[in-house]
């Protein structure tokens, strides 16, 4: 692990030279690939070094979070033309992605905890920064405080079992029965996610940050939360299993809430926000059944989700940057101005509805199979939500591609192969990596 470390701090120097913006990008593809190779499919830890490891789970979230962060810096082009700040911009990408890489590959609970909480700085950074409107202030502020809230118990409770095992290893830790510790130990979790009730800052974040603070967001931020859940519930299984309906329940109805909210939004962008509410709903309820076809759903539909709602964020930035509004009253009668990127915006909401062969196709089949093998009941709510799901993407494609061309569009350019490339690269592992879905079920 720490050959990986050094070259991602052996890429800091870079960030400081204007001329090689792009040139980082390449870094980052180098680093992909060789992160790539260098994993064996264990499902144990494997290159461990201090306190550092690679398992199953760490390899495929740092993927993504090395793929979001290069892409990231691809969406981001306005910033280094117009000289808006864009070496402290590509440091705080390199941040941003060097304390992920930490979070997914610690061992141990106290150090993920830390860069847990820390990977929300550069992420607060980049909304303030370089966010759109004036109401940013607020929307990082509820970020920060909904994080730190759920925050503060997870951190005593770590003191405490400090304290009982004389360790904080996931290794050496035995299983907890302790309700308080339980619900201490998964708020912060549940906040990350977000659960229905504690998601309001997610909308406000995403519609008010930058192309690239959305992508993060939708990408990697919210898979924390589910992979903090994926690593603690095993600790968790006796007290999970009396306390689990709650959470179910929660999400199924807070998913179906969300997706009839989708549909009365005018906002583009604030209505992929809450669709990312309604599918990471479907993920907490997979993963609180607590049998293995919930597990594996549950980290095949965060992968699937970080592509196609980063994808939908940029074309959404997209259009955004030609019309200068994100309104869906003014987004109309795209097919005649930008035909070719139709075809981008139906392969995305496609994927964002399960068509197949998308991943979330994959990993919706999963999950409705571990959540009506825990209660046939949910599948009343499994069926609106998923038939909701279709609803709003099909509203979302249909509103802004058919109808009248907005007259008040004084000045339009047509897309060039930068962006065409981005959607190439949020679209094609979305799709591909059905073919290969046995390597997700080791």
């Amino acid at each position: 692990m720490m050959k990986f470390i050094f070259f991602m701090f052996f890429m800091i120097p870079l960030c400081f030279l204007n001329k090689y913006y792009w040139f980082i990008q390449f870094f980052y593809f180098i680093f992909f690939m060789l992160f790539f190779y260098s994993y064996s499919f264990n499902v144990f830890f494997s290159s461990i070094s201090y306190i550092f490891g690679c398992d199953y789970l760490t390899f495929f979230m740092i993927l993504l979070s090395i793929w979001i962060c290069l892409l990231m810096m691809m969406a981001s082009e306005k910033i280094y033309y117009y000289n808006n700040f864009s070496l402290f911009f590509s440091l705080m990408i390199l941040l941003l992605m060097i304390l992920l890489f930490f979070t997914f590959c610690s061992m141990n609970m106290f150090i993920f905890y830390l860069f847990f909480e820390m990977s929300l700085i550069p992420t607060l950074f980049l909304i303030l920064g370089w966010g759109y409107q004036p109401e940013r202030i607020q929307a990082g502020i509820y970020m920060f405080m909904y994080t730190l809230f759920g925050s503060l118990p997870m951190m005593v409770s770590l003191f405490y079992l400090y304290n009982c095992n004389s360790s904080l290893d996931f290794f050496v830790v035995m299983n907890i029965n302790s309700f308080y510790l339980y619900l201490c130990m998964i708020l912060v979790f549940l906040i990350k996610m977000p659960m229905y009730f504690i998601h309001l800052w997610l909308p406000k974040a995403h519609v008010e940050a930058p192309i690239s603070g959305s992508m993060i967001l939708a990408g990697v931020m919210l898979k924390l939360g589910g992979y903090g859940l994926l690593r603690f519930m095993k600790y968790f299984v006796e007290i999970g299993l009396k306390f689990s309906f709650v959470f179910i329940t929660i999400s199924l109805i807070g998913g179906l809430y969300i997706s009839l909210v989708c549909l009365r939004q005018s906002d583009i962008k604030s209505l992929i926000a809450y669709s990312s509410v309604s599918h990471m709903g479907l993920v907490l309820g997979g993963l609180m059944t607590l049998n293995l076809s919930g597990f594996y759903g549950s980290f095949l539909m965060m992968i699937a989700h970080g592509l196609c709602s980063s994808g939908l964020f940029c074309l959404a930035n997209i259009s955004y940057e030609r019309l200068s509004s994100r309104s869906l009253f003014l987004n109309k009668g795209l097919i005649n101005l930008m035909p070719s990127m139709s075809l981008w915006w139906f392969l995305l909401c496609s994927s964002n509805m399960g068509a197949p062969f998308s991943l979330n196709l994959f990993g919706e089949i999963l999950l409705i199979n571990s959540l009506i093998s825990w209660s046939w009941i949910t599948f009343i709510f499994l069926f609106l939500v998923l038939f909701f799901s279709a609803a709003y993407s099909l509203f979302l494609y249909s509103h802004s591609q058919h109808g009248m061309i907005y007259q008040g569009l004084y000045s339009f350019s047509s897309c060039n192969i930068r962006e065409y490339l981005l959607l190439f690269l949020h679209w094609v592992p979305l799709n591909l990596i059905f073919l290969c879905g046995d390597i997700f079920m080791f």
